[in-house]
Parts: structure tokens; C-alpha cells; sequence
């Protein structure tokens, strides 16, 4: 078999993503095998060598005795509800955005929230953190609850998500907005009969990203919460290593948990992702 130029150059990008799914794939699998393994084997044994016995017990013990299960449930709370709440608000921006009869302040809105995606998180930090401590709810203060991770995630995706949204909503054609006024509808009967149900796959692709940003997210989270049942599940697995005095097998089981679950929604709707992502391009 003779090896062409022209063959080389067509593998490269097979080997170069052949090299990225083994990059990707080695820490999952290595927190996998552990995860069913004794603690000694976890440490000392090859990391992909199979056990002399399955020790599933681990994952038990990490979801009843670590906490897990709690952590779990408040990043499943907290990344639902924020996800939700982003869309509401950012579908009405992007609409008033598209559709609404102000171009002149609708372009500077626009580029205002444009700004917002240039800012980093971390930089954020300090100023939201003095203005939770300062925040108070029906007499409660925020600090040190799940409303002061409610807040800045929701606000924070709101920028992404108009941008988003727009492209979409540019894409619908203003004919199926004349002929609604025609048959009376109002500017919110528009917004809620005609424009959100054709944004349905741009709406699934921004909760999704959404909401594994908001599942992932430490660093607010590891700030402002301090009560231990209040944490979510990134900061909880900081404090797993105290609580087993480092043991690595019911640790790995954790991070199981916590991968998993986004595993399988990307996994599932991939193809909504790719296709709410794109739509706005391709129709425009």
C-alpha cells in the first residue's frame, strides 16, 4: 500500500481529533474505574486495570454519608430555576430587540449588552459580593442563601442568551408579524402566541447551555455560600476530601455524579444544541 501526500494530509485531522478524544475521554475514565475499586486499588493499581471486586458501595456511601444527594439536589434546584428565569427575561429583551419599532434604541441596547459579555466573572466578583451582603428579601438578607447564586447566574447568562435569542428571532419573517396585527393581536400576544413558539429550539439550546453553566459554576457559588447544606455540588466535592480523609475511590464515585448528569443531556440533545445554535444563521 502506497502512502500518499494527499493521504497524509487527510489523516491529520483524523489523528488530530483522534488526540482530543483520548485527552477528553482519560480523566472520565480514570475517575470511572476508580470510582469501583477499593481506596488502596484507587491509588496504587493501574488506573484502568479492572478491580478484584466491585466495590459499587462507594457510590452509597458518597450520596448518603458525603452529602452528595444534597449537593446534588441544590445544583439541580439553583440550575433549573436560573435557567428558566434567564429565558424569561432574555426572550421579552431579545423581542423588544427584533421586533419592536425602535431601531435606534434597540441597536444601543444591542451593543450595551454586547458589553456584557466582555466582562469576566471574576472581575465581578467583589462588587456582587458587597451588594449581596447589602441585599435584603422579604426581610432576609441574600448572603449566604440560594438567591445570592439566583441572581448573578441569571443576570450573568442574560447577555449570551439575548444575543442568542436575536439571531433567531431576526430569522422569523415580519409577515407572520403583519398579518397577526391584522387579526388583532396585541405586541404581548405576538410575543406569547406567534414568536415564542417558533423560538422553541433556540429556547431548549440556551437552557441547556444554560443550565450546565449554571451546574458547573464554583467559583460564585464557593463565595457566597457558606452553610454547608446550602452548597452545590462543585463546592461540596472540595469538602469531600476532608470528610474521607482522601479517600479516592468514594471521592471518584462523587465526581461521577456530577458529570453524569451532563453527560447525558448533551448526549440526548446534541442535535438541538447544534441546530438552535445554527437556525438563526442558516434562516437568515
Amino acid at each position: 500500500m502506497t502512502i500518499t501526500l494527499r493521504s497524509v494530509k487527510k489523516s491529520i485531522p483524523h489523528i488530530i481529533l483522534l488526540g482530543y478524544l483520548v485527552v477528553t475521554l482519560y480523566p472520565f475514565l480514570f475517575v470511572l474505574f476508580s470510582s469501583i475499586k477499593s481506596d488502596n486499588q484507587a491509588i496504587a493499581s493501574n488506573p484502568f486495570g479492572f478491580p478484584s471486586a466491585f466495590h459499587f458501595e462507594n457510590y452509597y456511601e458518597a450520596w448518603v454519608n458525603a452529602k452528595i444527594s444534597v449537593y446534588f439536589l441544590n445544583s439541580l434546584y439553583i440550575a433549573t430555576l436560573c435557567s428558566i428565569a434567564t429565558i424569561i427575561f432574555s426572550s421579552m429583551g431579545a423581542f423588544a430587540i427584533t421586533r419592536m419599532r425602535y431601531k435606534k434604541m434597540s441597536k444601543g441596547l444591542y451593543q450595551f449588552i454586547l458589553i456584557g459579555l466582555l466582562i469576566p466573572s471574576g472581575a465581578l466578583l467583589l462588587p456582587i459580593f458587597i451588594l449581596l451582603n447589602k441585599l435584603v428579601i422579604f426581610g432576609q438578607p441574600v448572603l449566604g442563601t440560594h438567591m445570592a447564586l439566583i441572581l448573578p447566574y441569571t443576570a450573568g447568562a442574560i447577555p449570551f442568551t439575548v444575543i442568542i435569542l436575536s439571531a433567531f428571532m431576526k430569522s422569523i419573517p415580519s409577515e407572520i408579524e403583519e398579518a397577526s396585527v391584522m387579526d388583532g393581536l396585541s405586541a404581548k400576544g405576538i410575543f406569547a402566541k406567534i414568536i415564542m413558539p417558533i423560538t422553541v429550539p433556540a429556547l431548549v439550546t440556551v437552557f441547556i447551555i444554560n443550565f450546565i453553566g449554571n451546574w458547573n459554576e464554583f467559583l460564585m457559588a464557593n463565595f457566597f455560600i457558606s452553610t454547608d447544606e446550602l452548597r452545590t455540588l462543585p463546592v461540596g466535592m472540595v469538602g469531600f476530601r476532608d470528610i474521607y480523609n482522601t479517600n479516592y475511590a468514594q471521592m471518584s464515585a462523587g465526581i461521577v455524579y456530577s458529570i453524569v448528569p451532563v453527560m447525558i443531556i448533551y448526549a440526548v440533545l446534541q442535535k438541538q444544541i447544534i441546530e438552535g445554535l445554527t437556525a438563526g444563521g442558516v434562516k437568515g
